[in-house]
């Protein structure tokens, strides 16, 4: 199935019901931006580092990899960042104009594949800020490529994603407090299903998500042409039971350009 198309319906959907990564940055937030306090978060919680950022953002190319939902795009503009805000969902784009209008903001969005990024050349931007989402991909390799040839040499990328051990435990089950082990990884919400469950699942409109390896996640940067130069752990949030035993969700600063 086109697991892209349903995905685009579905984050649309979520927009229209108020889900937690849909809603917009507040002008409180944007105006302390402006003043130099600049706050962004690529998991849940947790904020990105300050200097994993330039000390200066002003004129920096940035693109806010399927990062729709007014959220980082909004924030590191009002910084002085020049930003393009690329996402999946036409409604999630629409929350990042909504706050550029409403704040007098400049951005660009573009709707797009993460995996495809043609519709820019090689070596456009210095910054790519790319918020946990490639659990919505089949294959991640592909988004590490080509968030490398976008990016210019010694660029940085800040990404968010999963890790995998959230996959392995039967979703229902976890969120009554039981921990059972029910799949592996790779993972995709469809694995296990029947073809009526499937049907049901997608007449649901709900996401499809895939569960990566940590190896396609953290190798498949370096293999990509990046350096690995930060790394820190986040809750899941939202009152989990695996929050009590472990992290479950990742954030990498990767450079790009070879060891030397």
């Amino acid at each position: 199935m086109d697991t892209m198309n349903h995905n685009q319906k579905a984050w649309d959907k979520k927009v229209e019901n108020g889900s937690a990564y849909t809603k917009a940055a507040s002008k409180e937030i944007i105006e302390k931006s402006m003043l130099g306090d600049l706050q962004i978060t690529v998991t849940t919680k947790r904020l990105v580092p300050r200097n994993w950022l330039p000390a200066s953002l002003d004129g920096l190319k940035v693109l806010c990899l399927a990062s729709g939902g007014g959220q980082q795009g909004p924030i590191l503009a009002a910084a002085g960042a020049e930003v393009t805000v690329y996402d999946l969902s036409r409604k999630q784009l629409e929350q990042d104009e909504m706050v550029a209008k409403r704040d007098g903001l400049k951005l660009r969005t573009i709707q797009g594949n993460m995996s495809d990024l043609h519709a820019f050349e090689d070596e456009t931007f210095d910054l790519i800020v790319h918020p946990v989402s490639n659990v919505f991909v089949e294959d991640v390799r592909p988004v590490w490529k080509e968030a490398a040839r976008v990016l210019k040499d010694k660029g940085v990328m800040i990404s968010g994603f999963t890790n995998p051990l959230l996959f392995i435990f039967d979703d229902e089950e976890e969120r009554k407090g039981n921990l059972s082990v029910t799949q592996s990884i790779p993972f995709s919400t469809l694995d296990g299903l029947s073809e009526e469950e499937i049907v049901e699942y997608i007449t649901k409109n709900e996401t499809i998500e895939f569960g990566h390896t940590l190896e396609d996640q953290i190798q498949g940067q370096i293999d990509a042409g990046f350096i690995i130069a930060g790394f820190y752990e986040d809750d899941f949030g939202g009152n989990r039971i695996l929050d009590k035993y472990i992290k479950t969700f990742v954030a990498t600063r990767a450079i790009k350009g070879k060891v030397e």
